[in-house]
């Protein structure tokens, strides 16, 4: 990637699942990769739509890979989700989720009241992420909610999600059937939207050219950055395939097999 139309790379985002790891299982040597953004004399910060896992959780999983960064650098869905809320709603509102543990913690750390059955209080906002223990009463609950005018909010578009056994499918196709039977789209906080992004910049004190996106999906990580004017490289360990780079329209930065190749080529 050609620097002289840039200025000095300030902060590394780093998209984690399919570019740090598939699962539980590294795709990289990440400590390698770490002390590479240390060398580069950057900062990293660790950009997910994954709303599943508290900041905590992916504290605990990046120290057993022998990363120890602040709290502060780790920036998901979920909380970028609770960010939302608290700029849109009243404090102590109560909040039906459909999601993982991770994501009700995190909106609860903000004073939302979590919902999680009928009969409980007219939410002021449905928040909908990755469920793995989906149920039509659920979808049928949150479509209610959203017909009757409730705030209706996605942690994130992926309608897929690399997983260590291949492929599985991500919040977006949970999402998708209570679009549809509520008629309603939600307010969507995950990349390629600018939430997520424009907090990692806030917080690296870096301009959008001074910053580098990292990720596996051409429609989420790359496109999102493209939109704020990041420079983006796209990995070959996720969702991307080289076929799927032909068919994109603007083509990334780089493009390379892992993240420390693309590290390897600034």
């Amino acid at each position: 990637m050609s620097e002289n139309k840039y200025p000095p790379l300030k902060t590394i985002l780093l998209d984690m699942d399919g570019v740090l790891w598939r699962g539980y299982e590294p795709v990289i040597d990440i400590q390698v990769l770490f002390e590479k953004i240390h060398q580069l004399g950057c900062q990293a910060f660790c950009v997910t739509n994954n709303s599943t896992q508290t900041i905590e959780g992916y504290l605990k999983k990046l120290s057993g890979f022998g990363i120890d960064i602040s709290p502060s650098q780790i920036i998901t869905s979920a909380e970028a989700t609770a960010s939302y809320l608290k700029d849109h709603i009243q404090g102590e509102s109560p909040v039906y989720v459909v999601g993982e543990d991770g994501l009700k913690e995190t909106i609860s750390r903000y004073s939302f009241n979590i919902i999680e059955e009928s009969g409980a209080d007219q939410p002021a906002a449905v928040v909908v992420g990755l469920d793995l223990k989906l149920t039509y009463e659920k979808i049928y609950l949150a479509s209610k909610y959203i017909r009757e005018g409730v705030l209706f909010v996605g942690t994130n578009p992926d309608k897929t999600f690399p997983y260590a056994g291949g492929i599985a499918p991500g919040a977006g196709s949970i999402i998708s059937p209570i679009e549809s039977a509520s008629g309603t789209a939600p307010v969507m906080i995950g990349k390629p939207e600018k939430h997520l992004y424009q907090l990692a910049l806030d917080r690296s004190g870096s301009l959008p050219d001074e910053a580098l996106m990292i990720g596996d999906r051409l429609e989420t990580d790359i496109l999102g950055a493209q939109r704020m004017g990041i420079r983006t490289g796209l990995v070959l360990t996720g969702i991307t395939s080289r076929d799927g780079v032909q068919k994109w329209q603007q083509k990334p930065d780089m493009i390379a097999e892992t993240a420390q190749d693309i590290l390897e080529n600034l």
